[in-house]
């Protein structure tokens, strides 16, 4: 049953607000002025308030402001008999949901308690879906290597500082790219991803920059880029060892003056973004055969983090295992398996060339072939899947 909170000095206010919202199958707490309506609301969990604006001892905005300071989730519909355009606005303006005048039109009342629910079972479960998001991202693991990984994202993230993230393939660039835009000042913004090698040379500059109608063949209406979807926010280029040249140009250009063009057009367009690079090239090579502008490269490199190999990290397995183990048992349905330590011990004998990508592999094979525990002579079976389907 949904918790609703009156504030109002006027008694027979709220006994009416308290007969109409408890037949509506509402359960209703009544608060006489705004101070014992601040710490009723601090000591215990509503669902929606309704606070009255003019009232002797505490006014509503002031009430409004300390309601915002202990929740922000917590819908708050203003009422007045004095309103103005004047008072509603500065009450939207403050966080108020929404200002109802006296006396007050019930039905408006109720849908206005309908739709403010409504809006705070949305915000509860984006914050269900942000958590969830937050953990496939998280980055598992307690060793030396992964703690200086860690370590840093902490440091960089909060600053504007370009990143460029190295490492083989599989080793979890990507889940560093998260984190840093996760910790970072631009969070609520938009977190843009651009696989480069993924697309093709002829298109890479379209895919970025955008492009307006008619700018070439398939050009059938205009395009907005990938740099102004991350205004605000973070654009994350991976592989960007595999862009063209001609394209690093104009990368180049959006890193040094914040300033983009779209493909077929002449006008500047300004775009704030964060740029997060990776690739699992070694550009110093990359440059020595001109095939990656080295200016580029240091406009990107103001922060270089490299992620090790999971075979640089074994001592990470055992929590990787475990990891893997909840969440692919989870996907599954199936109670999780039991992973015995000599099952572990051959898994740390693995020489991971597909790193972490390749790890949970194996352990979604094992997973789905063994029973119900997991034991070394099944790591060894089924690790590599020829001689794993040979003994089937």
């Amino acid at each position: 049953m949904p918790g609703i909170l009156v504030i109002d000095d006027e008694r027979s206010i709220r006994n009416t607000l308290k007969d109409v919202l408890e037949y509506e199958k509402y359960e209703v707490s009544l608060a006489e002025d705004g101070a014992s309506g601040i710490d009723m609301f601090t000591q215990g969990s509503f669902d929606v308030v309704l606070c009255d604006i003019k009232m002797a001892k505490m006014d509503g905005i002031e009430v409004l402001q300390k309601l915002q300071e202990v929740s922000s989730d917590v819908p708050v519909i203003m009422i007045s008999g004095h309103g103005n355009i004047d008072t509603a606005v500065d009450s939207i303006k403050k966080g108020a949901f929404d200002f109802l005048e006296k006396p007050l039109d019930l039905n408006r009342l109720l849908i206005t308690i309908r739709n403010a629910l409504e809006r705070g079972s949305l915000i509860s479960q984006t914050k269900v879906l942000k958590k969830q998001v937050s953990k496939k991202f998280e980055i598992i693991g307690n060793s030396p290597a992964i703690r200086v990984v860690k370590e840093m994202i902490d440091r960089v993230a909060p600053t504007e500082a370009r990143v460029l993230i190295t490492g083989a393939n599989g080793t979890g660039k990507e889940l560093v790219a998260h984190q840093i835009h996760e910790k970072s000042n631009r969070a609520r913004g938009p977190f843009v991803e651009v696989n480069c090698a993924a697309i093709p040379s002829e298109l890479i500059e379209s895919e970025l920059f955008g492009h307006e109608k008619g700018s070439f063949t398939s050009a059938i209406k205009q395009r907005i880029g990938k740099f102004e979807q991350a205004t605000g926010g973070t654009i994350f280029l991976d592989e960007v060892g595999d862009m063209s040249l001609a394209a690093q140009a104009k990368v180049l250009r959006a890193l040094q003056e914040n300033k983009i063009t779209r493909v077929g057009s002449d006008k500047d367009i300004h775009v704030d973004v964060r740029v997060i690079a990776a690739t699992n090239k070694n550009i110093r090579d990359e440059i020595d055969r001109n095939a990656f502008r080295e200016d580029l490269y240091h406009r990107l490199s103001v922060i270089l983090i490299h992620v090790p190999t999971l075979n640089e990290r074994s001592e990470d397995i055992p929590i990787l295992a475990d990891y893997f183990n909840t969440l692919i048992c989870n996907e599954y349905g199936m109670g999780k398996k039991k992973i015995k330590p000599d099952a572990i011990t051959e898994l740390q004998k693995i020489k991971w060339t597909g790193n972490i990508r390749e790890f949970r592999n194996v352990l979604e094979r094992l997973i789905i072939l063994c029973p119900e525990e997991i034991i070394g002579r099944d790591v060894i079976t089924y690790a590599h899947p020829v001689s794993g389907f040979n003994e089937i």
